[in-house]
């Protein structure tokens, strides 16, 4: 497949995953690389919704490692339970953020970070890494965000 997005301009924010996941799929369908299907994931969702910051933090031994991300230059490392990915990964759980100066002990890896949405990646069920998402908008993220994000990781191969 060509690596070209075609970007929806609708402002309706469940048509643009619906138009956006079948392209991820195609993306992701004969790449077995998860740095390769982790960075397009990541470009892909920051292209189409513009997004501040969209990347992924790995587990690596006792901590949240950055991995491929989109967005100015991140925090490397995140301990378990600190911050909104650490607590998202200690949780397995995904956490929505309207206002990220409202969670206590959140990260400022960039004060531009208003709200955050983050996904645990869970595989054999055990979290191996979160998706990040930041927005430089306050309230920027739902549970129709929370649904087809997971659904987007879900067509992420780990096992490759």
């Amino acid at each position: 497949m060509a690596e070209d997005l075609q970007i929806t301009a609708s402002t309706d924010k469940e048509e643009q995953y619906k138009s956006l996941i079948p392209q991820i799929e195609g993306l992701l369908y004969d790449e077995t690389d998860l740095v390769a299907n982790l960075a397009n994931v990541a470009a892909a969702l920051k292209e189409q919704f513009k997004w501040f910051w969209v990347g992924f933090y790995l587990v690596k031994q006792d901590e949240l490692v950055l991995g491929p991300f989109q967005g100015p230059v991140a925090c490397t490392r995140i301990a378990k339970g600190r911050g909104v990915c650490g607590t998202s990964w200690a949780r397995a759980e995904t956490l929505i953020v309207p206002d990220v100066e409202a969670f206590p002990g959140h990260i400022a890896c960039s004060s531009l970070s208003r709200s955050e949405i983050v996904l645990p990646l869970i595989h054999r069920n055990e979290v191996i890494g979160v998706l990040d998402v930041d927005s430089a908008e306050l309230n920027e993220f739902d549970d129709v965000d929370a649904q087809y994000l997971n659904q987007i990781i879900s067509l992420i191969k780990f096992n490759a």
